[in-house]
């Protein structure tokens, strides 16, 4: 079997054993047995880490039904290869090439080398970011609820933000604490973190180890973190300041708030458009501008090896570089004297025609389908399903089960690649031998 179907693989035999679980009568509410398409499309979403839900997920499951959801969306974070790598190292087993490259293909980075290391740092930096954000949460909920119950919704949702995974207890998202500071900091920082990518977070920290011991040895930062970093920043600014500007005047969404709110609304709402899926203001009062832009940012999404999804930070740079360089005459590709493979460029191409088509395609079918509803909320949903967010305009539940399935194929095209679903379908890329005269084309 080759790497791209094992991944594939993975998420289905993932997905179907989590909807099997949230069909048993443990995992409901009344202790009766479930929805098959209800447990198929909350699996699905919960392993894909969208967050998309056609259910209450505080009152339609039991205790062990939210426990099934995050532990889903934990190893849907983690990815499938990083698990069972991880278990293969618990039991001592030695990796072979083959499952050497299913990690690199998994990370979307050259990990070949050093595996055993990189999955250990791996599993570390998710439990220090999650440990440390249900402890922030649990000061914020215990002053609500007894304590029991506030660290189950602290432990939930601290695994549910890390891992982008925009599933929440409460029925309203997070509009309850659309004005605690600790908790829309601590969230906002655990979807970041969680969206950046492991190599970034485990570069960062040996560049801290290095300034600590005050190390004379210079430290470069590689080109990936670089990049992931510039365009984290540009992209959450411009969710900021145009979410704060386009709807904080005459009687838009955040023109009742106080300056403080508008200002952590607007952050929030940034952040989370990242591929998160939390909210903290009912969407449905957002202007359809600010909608076109949520979707943009959510189109965007992640980093690559991060826990969203999305085109990614860096294939937007390099399209956007590559524009430049068009504009400017240039034959090559430069990001900081750096020159971009062909071949990375036109990965990034495939991804962003692959991705355009699916949605497109999402979109179509649902509006072939849901002919009542407006076609905005339906865009909304296919993006959001696509790029692995979750965010919703509330018309989830009243779709179509056929709908619903195409949503669930959507979170699943998002969630493994288009360039891994792809390979998995025709083959792995090989290299041609054969090279053919050049032939230019009226362009643009």
């Amino acid at each position: 079997m080759t790497i791209s179907r094992t991944i594939c693989l993975g998420f289905i035999v993932a997905i179907a054993g989590g909807a099997l679980l949230l069909l048993m009568p443990f995992a409901t509410s009344t202790g009766e047995w479930g929805s098959p398409l209800v447990a198929l499309f909350t699996s699905t979403s919960a392993v894909c880490v969208t967050g998309l839900s056609v259910v209450d997920v505080s009152k339609y499951f039991s205790f062990w039904g939210e426990l099934t959801v995050m532990l889903l969306a934990q190893l849907g974070g983690l990815g499938y290869m990083t698990l069972t790598t991880f278990l293969m190292i618990l039991i001592g087993r030695k990796f072979d090439l083959q499952q050497r490259f299913a990690i690199q293909e998994s990370f979307d980075h050259r990990f070949a080398q050093g595996s055993n290391n990189l999955i250990k740092s791996v599993i570390a930096t998710t439990l220090i970011f999650e440990i440390t954000g249900a402890i922030i949460l649990f000061g914020v909920f215990v002053q609500d609820y007894p304590p029991p119950r506030a660290l189950w919704y602290a432990v939930f949702h601290s695994i549910s933000a890390f891992n982008n995974a925009g599933f929440s207890l409460f029925s309203d998202g997070l509009i309850g604490y659309q004005s605690s500071l600790p908790l829309n900091l601590a969230v906002s920082a655990l979807i970041i973190f969680g969206g950046i990518g492991y190599q970034v977070i485990i570069e960062s920290y040996f560049w801290v180890v290095r300034k600590v011991k005050n190390s004379r040895r210079r430290f470069a930062f590689s080109l990936n973190l670089r990049v992931v970093v510039r365009v984290t920043i540009f992209l959450l600014l411009l969710g900021f300041f145009g979410i704060l500007i386009l709807e904080a005047q005459g009687n838009r969404a955040l023109a009742q708030f106080s300056l403080q709110d508008r200002l952590l609304i607007a952050w929030f709402q940034s952040v989370t458009t990242r591929t998160a899926g939390f909210n903290t203001i009912d969407l449905n009062e957002l202007s359809s501008t600010s909608l076109v832009l949520v979707m943009l940012l959510m189109f965007i999404g992640a980093s690559p090896s991060g826990t969203g999804g999305g085109i990614k930070t860096t294939t937007f740079a390099i399209l956007a570089n590559c524009t430049r360089s068009a504009l400017r005459g240039q034959e090559r590709v430069i990001i900081d004297d750096r020159c971009i493979p062909p071949q990375l460029i036109l990965k990034a191409i495939a991804v962003v025609f692959g991705s355009m088509v699916t949605v497109i395609s999402s979109v179509s079918l649902l509006i072939f389908l849901e002919s009542e509803q407006e076609t905005v909320s339906l865009t909304f949903e296919a993006v959001s399903a696509f790029a692995t967010v979750g965010l919703s305009l509330g018309i989830t539940p009243e779709l179509k089960p056929l709908s619903q399935l195409v949503l669930i194929v959507t979170m699943f095209i998002g969630r493994v690649g288009i360039t891994i679903l792809m390979a998995a379908i025709v083959g792995d890329p090989k290299p041609s031998l054969i090279k053919y005269p050049e032939e230019n084309l009226l362009v643009g």
